[in-house]
């Protein structure tokens, strides 16, 4: 299934969604999986981003499409079902329990102590890693980055992720987050300054000088267990990328975040995982029946 922008300005309501919506509560089975398989990409890729460990993220988005699932008899087209749909994400999002041996915040000070506690090395021999070693290089870059926004508190990271990163609007944002179009973009800019700030004096990519570079890290990164040659979490040879799915238009003083932005903007957005297998046990049981039946 191609990839659509449920954030994006128009699709709030969008009216697809508001028709699978109908038929799943005139019982079609298959409009609500038409319905999850639409929205389950970009649930995953926002909490994917918010949790940083990709195995963390498919379990909250399992929780997520649970949810939905349970409720969705509950929706009465007062508002979009966009943003009926991604407040239940945005709640879960900034609720969710973490693993407990997994820090939910990092603060910039450590994150910074560890890339300079970080040996610069060689690249690693091409014959003794199992992946490509520019693979191995994008990995440590998006690895990297990832976990840069985990220096940012979970509200600080959400909006960041939602405005920073996937390009939704101070409307769709705070009509999201429940707060006003001035507040949503005070605490964007709060969260770029507070992310930017700290890439501007440690990052060789947004500031050549700096030495941090991600190809002398790489090797030292395998070294320190951060990444895993024989399981990548986040490159891939092939892949679409945020800005690909969701266009971003930047126009004055944002203009000036563009080099910082584009950074995440180049990572991956991910293909989520068949939730929807998954699921299916759930969608045959008696009360998953008896809701679409009412």
């Amino acid at each position: 299934m191609p990839y659509f922008n449920p954030l994006a300005e128009r699709a709030a309501t969008d009216p697809e969604d508001l028709a699978l919506v109908a038929r799943v509560q005139a019982g079609s089975r298959q409009a609500l999986e038409t319905l999850l398989e639409r929205h389950q990409p970009w649930i995953y890729n926002i909490l994917v981003r918010m949790l940083y460990y990709p195995e963390e993220a498919e379990d909250a988005t399992q929780e997520v499409l649970i949810k939905v699932l349970t409720k969705l008899s509950t929706f009465e087209a007062r508002s979009s079902f966009r943003t009926w749909l991604y407040r239940i994400v945005v709640n879960h999002a900034l609720n969710i329990k973490r693993r407990g041996d997994r820090p939910d915040t990092i603060s910039f000070s450590d994150y910074a102590r560890g890339l300079d506690n970080t040996a610069d090395l060689a690249l690693p021999d091409p014959s003794a890693v199992p992946a490509d070693v520019q693979l191995l290089v994008q990995e440590a870059k998006i690895g990297c980055t990832s976990g840069m926004l985990l220096c940012l508190d979970r509200e600080q990271r959400l909006v960041y992720i939602l405005g920073g990163i996937l390009g939704v609007s101070d409307s769709v944002g705070a009509e999201l987050l429940e707060v006003s179009r001035d507040a949503f973009r005070q605490q964007l800019a709060r969260a770029r300054r507070d992310l930017h700030n700290f890439m501007h004096g440690q990052c060789g990519l947004v500031n050549s000088a700096n030495p941090c570079r991600c190809a002398k890290k790489t090797q030292g990164f395998i070294k320190a267990g951060y990444l895993d040659p024989h399981r990548l979490l986040f490159a891939r040879a092939h892949m679409t990328r945020v800005r690909e799915v969701a266009p971003d238009a930047l126009d004055g003083l944002e203009a000036l975040d563009a080099a910082y932005g584009e950074i995440h903007r180049d990572h991956p957005f991910h293909a989520a995982p068949d939730f929807l297998a998954a699921l299916r046990k759930l969608l045959d049981s008696p009360e998953c029946r008896s809701l679409l039946a009412r």
